[in-house]
């Protein structure tokens, strides 16, 4: 009977973890493809443009992830109370939040861009194609947020076979699309703009498709009523608002390490971005269980299940953590290859390499950070998880000047580590009393 049982929360597991997996590995690839295609184009000034307009995107739409995190963690909670008509109207909700926001995007493109541009600082050759790419692209924000909406909807209802499906399509397209208008057409960066626009547009059609098929099967109705009830909005606004400030702490955390790393030169820059690129790649991974943490936790606690709750910890946790070792077990094997295929500069082969150790390290430590916001974000303690990451940025400025001085870029990625092992700390000291709520 228990081994039935242990069998049962593994599958669920995996079931929700490895399509997040695969469409997580789907995204890297796509910025491949962008590059490797107007790479093709002369001149460097074609990838830069793409690139610099790349990171505007990320920079915007990592700002509003707290769509596709907080939406999880409501729809979970509502699925597991069995609650169909509060599960339809949180993806509604979700819709209208994510359509309000693009819609600024798109009315603000010029003061963004503005902005944009001179924090970093495109060069004047590339200044004017990354205009066309951001002046286009921009007017698929709308969809792009929408997508977010409804991958937090899929995710919360567990119904990771449709996240799978539009995720992979929305990129799939992407990325045969840029060949035909940048290739075929000879569109250019335009070409690479227009490809994601109409692979964010046609995504959401997908998505809504398939998020009519799944309430289908749930039955009931929309109530508009209930949707435009104040309170849960309030509650909602609240959850995305704590989510928000979480996620700009992290961020403001990448970008003192990058500026930080830059002042020691050049050399140690790009060394430290490859490494970043390795960490980012776990995370991908490591995500899958993290997301599977969101929704099974956030499905306890609707059920008001504390043990359904200390299972789904337990069995997400125990994937995440061998995921972890395989993680470091490779980079301690393959991470020269990685850092030879990402670069040919030996200045910058040789110097990733001594601070290969902390790339190694790092996702043991780092898991139960990704694992405990998992848990956090389903069950919408955004407030706990906001502190603690308020705290933890505050310990990491702290380690900075008493690392760094010393032992410089070892200094440097040892405060990281210390951010990662006490963003687990903090949160991991909340959960008994959280955990006893439910």
């Amino acid at each position: 009977m228990i081994a039935d049982e242990h069998r049962y929360w593994h599958r669920r597991t995996w079931r929700i973890a490895l399509p997040v997996i695969v469409t997580n590995v789907s995204v890297p690839i796509l910025g491949i493809v962008d590059t490797a295609v107007v790479g093709r184009l002369p001149g460097p000034e074609f990838v830069g443009a793409v690139a610099v307009g790349a990171l505007i995107f990320n920079l915007l739409y990592h700002g509003c992830n707290f769509l596709r995190m907080g939406t999880t963690g409501l729809t979970a909670q509502s699925f597991g109370a069995r609650d169909g008509r509060e599960v339809r109207t949180w993806l509604v909700r979700a819709l209208m939040l994510g359509g309000v926001l693009g819609a600024m995007m798109v009315v603000l493109q010029w003061p963004i861009f503005a902005a944009a541009s001179l924090i970093v600082g495109p060069s004047d050759s590339v200044r004017p194609l990354t205009e066309e790419y951001f002046s286009i692209r921009i007017w698929s924000a709308p969809a792009a947020l929408a997508n977010y909406a409804l991958l937090g909807w899929f995710f919360g209802t567990q119904n990771t076979r449709a996240a799978l499906i539009t995720q992979v399509y929305m990129n799939g397209i992407n990325a045969l699309l840029d060949f035909w208008f940048v290739m075929g057409l000879g569109w250019g960066v335009a070409g690479v703009a227009w490809a994601t626009v109409t692979g964010e547009t046609t995504a959401v059609i997908l998505g809504l498709y398939l998020a009519r098929k799944h309430l289908h099967t749930m039955g009931g109705r929309f109530d508009f009523a209930q949707i435009m009830q104040a309170a849960p909005i309030k509650r909602m606004l609240s959850v995305n608002g704590d989510i928000f400030v979480r996620s700009m702490c992290l961020q403001t955390v990448f970008v003192i390490l990058t500026a930080i790393g830059a002042r020691m030169g050049d050399t140690v820059l790009a060394a430290n971005a490859i490494l970043l690129h390795i960490q980012v790649l776990t995370a991908y991974g490591l995500d899958g269980f993290s997301t599977a943490a969101e929704a099974l936790a956030g499905e306890a606690k609707g059920a008001r299940s504390r043990k359904n709750f200390t299972a789904a910890i337990r069995t997400t946790a125990t994937w995440a953590l061998l995921l972890a070792v395989v993680f470091s077990a490779l980079t301690a094997v393959f991470g020269p290859y990685m850092i030879d295929a990402l670069t040919v500069d030996e200045g910058v082969r040789t110097t990733a390499r001594i601070y290969l150790t902390w790339s190694i390290l790092l996702p043991m430590i780092s898991v139960w950070s990704f694992q405990l916001d998992g848990i956090f974000i389903g069950c919408t303690w955004s407030r706990e998880m906001r502190n603690a990451m308020i705290l933890s940025l505050l310990i990491y400025l702290a380690a900075l000047p008493l690392l760094v001085p010393t032992f410089e870029n070892h200094g440097l990625w040892g405060a990281f580590t210390i951010l990662m092992a006490v963003r687990a700390i903090t949160l991991g000291f909340l959960l008994p009393k959280l955990q006893r709520e439910i």
